[in-house]
């Protein structure tokens, strides 16, 4: 069985990007994973900007509350997951800095 070595990324959960440089642009948290174990998170931000722009579109809809919108509990939800995802492949300042931050379940 082949397996690929982890690669060391660097991640803004903010502007949604994943880099393989530190120096590319700015990121909060480190994590080191495979290439395929990257796909799902790149997937994941996808999602969340999809969401994101539906959750944009709503709010030009004043007679919509914000706890009827399925687009805003979906957003909620890839945003658990990836900070799920960045916790399982985080380094250990990246794990103590999540779980600060008392967003996981």
């Amino acid at each position: 069985m082949f397996v690929l070595d982890k690669k060391r990324y660097y991640v803004s959960v903010q502007s949604r990007t994943i880099m393989e440089r530190q120096d590319q642009a700015a990121y909060e948290l480190v994590i080191e994973a495979t290439p395929e174990e990257i796909k799902p998170l790149r997937d994941l931000f996808d999602s969340m900007y999809h969401f994101d722009m539906e959750t944009y579109f709503r709010m030009h809809y004043p007679g919509i509350p914000e706890h009827y919108d399925n687009d805003n509990d979906l957003y909620e939800r890839d945003l658990k997951q990836i900070y799920q995802t960045l916790y399982t492949l985080g380094t250990p300042e990246t794990r103590d800095h999540i779980a600060s931050m008392n967003v996981l379940d």
